[in-house]
């Protein structure tokens, strides 16, 4: 099975270990991310998602979201749906 790119990294906050996405596929809550870029290659489930602060459980194609995430990574990297 192949991953479908849902969208690319536009920010990581390292003080919350949040990365910012801007998604060109729809991405909801519980949906398992992956994602690549250098050296870095993990993996997440979403547990929760936010737009501008606030909690959402649903995102579509050209929102932006915040995504708690377990490793460091970096604008540009590619966010896949597992």
């Amino acid at each position: 099975m192949t991953d479908k790119p849902i969208g690319t990294v536009s920010n990581y906050f390292e003080h919350v270990d949040v990365i910012a996405v801007k998604l060109n596929a729809p991405l909801k809550v519980g949906d398992k991310i992956r994602v690549v870029g250098g050296e870095v290659d993990f993996e997440n489930t979403v547990k929760g998602m936010q737009i501008q602060h606030e909690a959402v459980k649903s995102a579509k194609k050209g929102d932006e979201v915040g995504i708690k995430v377990s490793e460091k990574a970096r604008k540009g990297y590619k966010v896949f749906k597992v």
